[in-house]
């Protein structure tokens, strides 16, 4: 299978994710500015889902601009993956309705864990299909981001039921780690072409 038919069901299991997630968010009944207040935990817990799927669509788009070729493996851990992402919506509208509660906030952050889990498999499911010259094992070097993430995260949980604050400041502070776009995948390509 190529790499296109891949990345286009990709984009399209991400574009309904997003999708579903804007439709769970009700409109308000009444005209005035007060009747948004009460959507306030709503918005916030989307705005964060959909930078984190943001995130993984950029991230996964160069990653497999790396491969030449998706093996049987490849197609297993992408599902994986995908899998973990679909329950965005769902964990995104429980923790938003229910005001950043201790149990939703420490579900978000174990499907956040999932998913990050699920990314580092598909990244070593590419790697080791690459072989001991892999491109995409010299791009991603240390990969102190993907190390440090899942310890974020396990933090997070773990302090949801003492200070739900943390958890989402970690939840943010994951977020921000990752927003700032990550150049190696592409200067590794650059010098490939050179």
């Amino acid at each position: 299978m190529g790499k296109n038919r891949l990345e286009a069901f990709s984009d399209g299991v991400l574009a309904i994710i997003i999708t579903i997630m804007v439709l769970e968010m009700k409109v308000p009944h009444g005209a005035s500015l007060a009747t948004l207040a009460p959507l306030a935990p709503v918005f916030m817990s989307y705005v964060l889902s959909f930078i984190y799927l943001g995130i993984y669509w950029n991230n996964h788009h160069h990653m497999l601009h790396t491969c030449k070729r998706v093996t049987g493996g490849i197609l297993w851990a992408h599902l994986h993956l995908l899998f973990w992402l679909s329950l965005f919506p769902f964990v995104t509208g429980w923790m938003g309705e229910n005001h950043f509660g201790a149990v939703p906030t420490a579900l978000y952050g174990g499907v956040l864990l999932a998913a990050a889990i699920a990314y580092w498999v598909l990244q070593q499911t590419i790697i080791a299909s690459q072989g001991p010259e892999s491109p995409l094992k010299g791009a991603i070097g240390s990969d102190w981001k993907g190390k440090l993430s899942p310890v974020l995260y396990l933090l997070g949980i773990g302090s949801t039921f003492m200070w739900t604050r943390a958890a989402q400041l970690l939840y943010v502070l994951v977020a921000l780690m990752w927003l700032v776009p990550d150049r190696r995948i592409e200067k590794s390509q650059l010098q490939g072409r050179a």
